[in-house]
């Protein structure tokens, strides 16, 4: 179900103004006093706002605070649950883009950190900075419809330094039934909480983080969830009966077994490939098929291709040119956390607990959402050259299609001319 623009609106501020207090309102009741209402609110309002950073100090000097400390207990000591607003988060997904053709995207990011206080912190990886970095990892699931796309459950991964030393979690409050979770498990365990909560999809994504853990393809395939995840050139399948490892496959292939489609509209124009499909060994569910689905890059000279390997479930009718545009679908996730970052403050927190960290993210995660369908559902008319002053006032706003996915929400918001009253 969509809901639609209220046709009584009649500028964009109006638009802006009613949206953002009917959200306010969806989430009241996951706060039970009054003041933890309003200085979410004001929080939500800073997220939004142009500040340059969104940390405690500049949140609260946005909402006219004279110390940082209302926005501080906010996050550490105000009784509420993330994990309600996260669940209001779903409902409002639903409510306002949901579509039975949707995709969920799998996918991690950095934050990098100084020090050994914030919880989960420690040298780690990161794909965000490219290599080796104090930092933590938070596990992300986007969804994605043709109407937009936005974050809808989040974890922290602790690693194995943080959950075998019970004293620092204590310090850094993390419940004591937290234990390890690889990153797979804390994707399986967003993955079944929004499929069982009502947010349906047709497919779901990631990289070979998600794609080479078993139980997490097999727990998909129990639900009859069609799937589309990469996996390394070394993952082994089953053909005809056969253990092979896909990149041998690959080079078995011939040229007439090749077919360039198009993954989607990229920045830069279509994102043209040459693909191949190879029929992996029938799995029990009747009606589905396994799928090996090959991506090679478009080259020039003596360049080599490069190869990409995605493993599919999906129902037996199901085309390459359908598998692509799924597999196409997981630069949805980069730009949410890109957006998220620049536009909300996804990273811009400083503190260091379990709860605090939980709670900065889910707020980020839905003033994304509420941009997402503020730009989807509405659109500034912008005068045409040489407009004279009478007609310079009557410019109106009116409902649009969505925006193409590669207009920012920075280049939304320059064009609004506004943040939010």
């Amino acid at each position: 179900m969509k809901v639609e623009v209220p046709s009584s609106l009649s500028s964009p501020e109006e638009l802006w103004t009613s949206m953002f207090n009917r959200i306010c309102e969806r989430i009241g009741p996951c706060f039970a006093r009054s003041e933890t209402r309003e200085r979410v609110k004001a929080y939500l309002k800073g997220l939004l706002s142009p500040v340059e950073r969104k940390n405690g100090w500049q949140l609260a000097e946005e909402a006219g605070f004279s110390t940082p400390y209302a926005m501080q207990y906010l996050l550490n000591r105000a009784v509420w649950e993330s994990d309600e607003v996260r669940d209001q988060l779903q409902a409002y997904t639903h409510e306002m883009i949901g579509d039975p053709n949707g995709v969920y995207v799998l996918d991690e990011t950095g934050f990098l950190k100084k020090g050994e206080k914030s919880v989960g912190v420690q040298r780690q990886y990161s794909g965000t900075a490219g290599r080796v970095e104090n930092c933590q990892i938070g596990v992300f699931l986007a969804y994605a419809t043709k109407a937009g796309h936005t974050l809808v459950d989040r974890e922290l991964y602790l690693p194995k330094s943080w959950t075998h030393d019970r004293e620092r979690c204590r310090e850094a409050n993390v419940p004591e039934e937290v234990g390890f979770a690889t990153k797979p498990q804390l994707a399986a365990r967003m993955l079944w909480h929004a499929l069982e909560a009502g947010l349906c999809a047709k497919w779901v994504t990631g990289d070979c983080v998600y794609g080479s853990h078993h139980p997490l393809r097999a727990g998909l395939e129990e639900r009859l969830q069609a799937y589309a995840l990469a996996v390394k050139c070394s993952e082994k399948v089953q053909v005809q009966g056969e253990s092979k490892r896909v990149d041998r496959i690959a080079d078995g292939l011939g040229p007439d077994q090749w077919q360039r489609l198009s993954a989607g509209s990229g920045s830069k124009g279509p994102r043209d490939f040459d693909w191949a499909r190879v029929e992996l060994d029938k799995p029990e569910q009747q009606g589905w098929q396994r799928s090996l689905v090959i991506r090679r890059s478009l080259v020039s000279g003596e360049k080599p291709a490069a190869l990409a390997y995605v493993l599919v479930f999906a129902p037996c009718a199901t085309t390459l040119s359908e598998m692509v545009v799924a597999i196409g679908t997981r630069w949805t996730v980069e730009q949410c956390l890109e957006e998220g970052k620049g536009e909300v403050g996804l990273d811009q927190y400083e503190v260091r607990s379990w709860q605090g960290w939980y709670r900065h993210i889910t707020l980020c995660m839905l003033a994304h959402a509420f941009l997402m369908v503020l730009r989807t559902q509405s659109q500034v008319q912008m005068p045409e050259t040489g407009e004279n002053e009478e007609n310079e006032e009557k410019k109106r706003w009116r409902p649009s299609q969505p925006h193409f996915p590669s207009q920012s929400l920075s280049a939304f918001k320059r064009m609004r001319g506004r943040a939010c009253p």
